[in-house]
Order: structure tokens, then sequence, then C-alpha cells
């Protein structure tokens, strides 16, 4: 037996309400592109519409123009989506109170989460979104869950409660030294101001 190896998220498709209400959220709200628009190739009573949500992968929505938008929070049982977290630059999400309250959009504050800062509110369909910024850049070479697993173990190891940015920080420094070669003998702290 062998497993079906994933290489990142292709797509995530949402039903939706009607197309214009998913156009006014998704692009006029997250500022998403609208880059394509066809018919749901498995239903004629709907229209499929795709959004770039900053790195090229797609975020899709059913659209049916029967379909009103309901703002009850969707469900959250067991296989449901809980929420979607979107990455946002740190000046963006900065922003996130002010233009989120601009608009009237009810939301949950900052939230620190140890390794990232996230913001939640509702769409007009009731899905929570998240909007999450990192509250560290990956060394060169190394992708954010490459800092996340090194900060992991160090978390488990020392007994902590989460990550914090003690355990990033100690684990960026760990994957520059492993990945980075040096010309020094001794990698270790100096303390050149003795």
């Amino acid at each position: 037996m062998q497993k079906l190896q994933t290489q990142g998220v292709h797509h995530i498709t949402l039903t939706g309400a009607d197309r214009q209400t998913s156009i006014d959220f998704w692009e006029g709200v997250l500022g998403m592109p609208f880059i394509f628009d066809q018919p749901n190739l498995d239903n004629p009573d709907e229209g499929h519409l795709y959004f770039d949500p900053g790195d090229g992968r797609l975020i899709t929505i059913f659209t049916n123009e029967n379909r009103k938008a309901q703002h009850d929070r969707t469900p959250t049982d067991p296989g449901c989506v809980h929420h979607i977290a979107f990455n946002t630059s740190r000046a963006v999400w900065m922003q996130a109170v002010e233009r989120l309250d601009a608009r009237g959009i009810r939301h949950s504050g900052p939230k620190d989460r140890g390794f990232m800062d996230s913001i939640y509110f509702k769409d007009p369909l009731g899905l929570l979104i998240e909007l999450a910024t990192y509250k560290f850049e990956p060394p060169v070479g190394c992708t954010h869950a490459d800092v996340m697993i090194e900060a992991h173990r160090t978390r488990v190891a020392n007994g902590d409660h989460h990550i914090a940015e003690v355990h990033l920080a100690d684990a960026i420094e760990r994957l520059v030294q492993r990945r980075q070669m040096t010309l020094s003998e001794d990698r270790g702290p100096k303390d050149p101001y003795r």
C-alpha cells in the first residue's frame, strides 16, 4: 500500500448564494481577483466563480440566483468546515480592525495565537473567516512548516503549553545552523562586549 502524496491545496469550493454576493465579498472585501467564470459542470442551475486568494491557488464558489444569503453561523458539526484562514501581510493585518469597522462587519478583535496573530469575522453566509499573519519569516530555503515543526519539538521538550515567540526564535536559529555552512569552528553564542 502507498500514500497518495499531496503537494498543497489545489482549490477550495464553497456553496454560495447569488453571484453578486459572492463577487462583492471575495473580491470587494477580501481583494481576491475574480479570475474565471463558468457554469457548474455538475449542476446546470448553478454558476461556478473562481477567485485567486493571493497565492495563485483557487477559491471557487457555486452560485445560484435563487439562493439568498443567510447570516447564521454555518454548521460546526463533525465533518463541517469550522473556518477558513487567509494569510495577510503584517501591514494589512494591522489595518483589519479599522477596515472591518468601517464596513460595519462584526469581528473578534485581535487574537494572539503564539506563532501568529488572528482576527475572525463571518462572511455574508455565516462562514467564519480568519485573517492570519505569522510572527516570523522562515530562513531562506525553509518554509513556515519547517519552523513550526522545529518550534513544536522545542515546546514539547520544554513542557510548555503552546508555541511562543521564544520557540520560534530558537527554531529559526537551529534551522539556519543546519542549512547554512560557516567557516567558524565554534558557532556558539559569544559576548564581544566584555
